[in-house]
Order: structure tokens, then sequence, then C-alpha cells
């Protein structure tokens, strides 16, 4: 197991000064004035833990997500419109191991403290999955919660957002499109780097960027590419 070392957050910090449009994912997000409560998260698989060669950072395509979920008291906040309207926001930051395998469910005496967890909901609004992926994935990669979601922030504020709103209006676009604008709009990416996961009707539901052990954008294996270049993509507009 790869514990994220203070040189490391050192060198990520560099790529939140890049500038960025992260924040127009979240339009007229309002970040919860009081304290927030993390449920436990209950282990939904076995204790892995190996040695970390990458990250996923996994995003999720909200408009299609809350499609049907407007009306959800689970999901409210990401989708009722009362807290905001959303984008792409962070499903989790995933530690990636060889050959397949990667760490999860490492132990972990710690949650997120209330502070750090309310300054996460505008990007993963949903207290629930805060603490769930913290559990899952971010106790393999440090000791510390709210370190886990300093450097998913870090990550998620280096991003460019190309106009997805304009794209979902292409006539033929495909998985390969999606990619290289993506890349088109981010130094450092190339359209490798970006996988894509889709609906069984061929919508956007994710997007899943991977870096190596760096943290610096790397190519997608085959689990995490997806659906090929040529293959036909929509994209739910949430209008």
């Amino acid at each position: 197991m790869v514990r994220v070392s203070r040189h490391l957050i050192a060198g990520l910090l560099a790529l939140a000064l890049w500038p960025q449009q992260a924040m127009a994912q979240a339009y007229q997000c309002r970040i919860p004035q009081g304290p927030i409560t993390l449920p436990i998260a209950q282990r939904d698989g076995p204790v892995r833990q190996t040695r970390v060669t990458g990250y996923t950072l996994a995003l999720t395509w909200s408009p299609e997500f809350c499609r049907f979920r407007q009306d959800s008291a689970r999901h409210a906040r990401m989708c009722s419109g009362r807290e905001g309207r959303f984008a792409f926001t962070v499903h989790g930051l995933w530690p990636e191991g060889a050959g397949g395998q990667w760490p999860q469910w490492c132990p972990a005496r710690r949650q997120p403290s209330p502070q750090a967890a309310a300054g996460a909901m505008c990007m993963m609004p949903d207290a629930a999955l805060i603490a769930h992926e913290w559990a899952r994935h971010g106790s393999c990669m440090t000791s510390d919660p709210d370190t886990y979601l300093r450097v998913t922030g870090i990550l998620w504020r280096s991003l460019r957002w190309p106009d997805f709103d304009r794209l979902s209006r292409h006539r033929g676009l495909t998985a390969g499109d999606v990619r290289q604008v993506f890349a088109d709009a981010n130094p450092h990416w190339e359209a490798e780097d970006v996988g894509l996961v889709l609906s069984n009707h061929g919508w956007l539901t994710e997007m899943r960027l991977c870096y190596g052990a760096d943290f610096m954008p790397t190519a997608c294996d085959a689990r995490r590419f997806g659906p090929p270049d040529d293959t036909r993509v929509s994209i739910w507009r949430g209008l």
C-alpha cells in the first residue's frame, strides 16, 4: 500500500494553480453552514491491501444520474435543485493495483471531519457517498480522511471543462469525440487517458480519468477505458 506523502501533496498543489473552470460544474451550490454528520459506511466487499500503482478519478454526469431521481429523498441535495445544479460531480478517487486488483476497505480509525465533509459538498454532494468513498478507497491511500478529500479536491479543481451542453448537440457524437474534446481542454491529457461509462442505451453516465502513481495522467487500461472510440454517445442535458 502506498500512502500519499507531503511531498506528493505539494506537487499536487501546483495543479490547483492551473487556470480552471471546475466550479462551473456546481451552479449556485451552497456549502452547508452547519456540521455534516456522516453515516458509518457498511463494508460491501473483502478487505484487500495491495500495492497502489495508480489512481482513477471517477466523475458522475449528474443530469443523467438525476434523470429519474428528482423526487428522491436519498439524492435530494444532488437532484432536487434546491441546493444547486450540478454537471460533473466526483464519484470517488480510487487507488488502483496491479493485475486488475485494487486495494479497498483498509483499516480506518476516523471519518472525515465535519468541516472537511462540508467543504466537499459542492464536488461530492452526498454525505453517505463521502463516507463510503473514504472508507472503501481513501483508507488505502492515507490514514487521514481529510487528506483524502483534500487530494481529491486538488485533482478536481485542476480540471478544465469544455461545454458539454454544446457537445451534447453534436450530431453523430462518439466516445472518441468526448475523449478528444476533454483532452483538448486540459494540458497534459491525451484522449487515451479518458475512460467513459455509458448506460445500456448509450447515454453518458460517468467519466473515469486515469492517473499514474505520481498523479499525472496516464493511459487507461481496457477495464477503465470503456467503449471503443467509434461508439455512439448521447448526453442528457437535464432539460
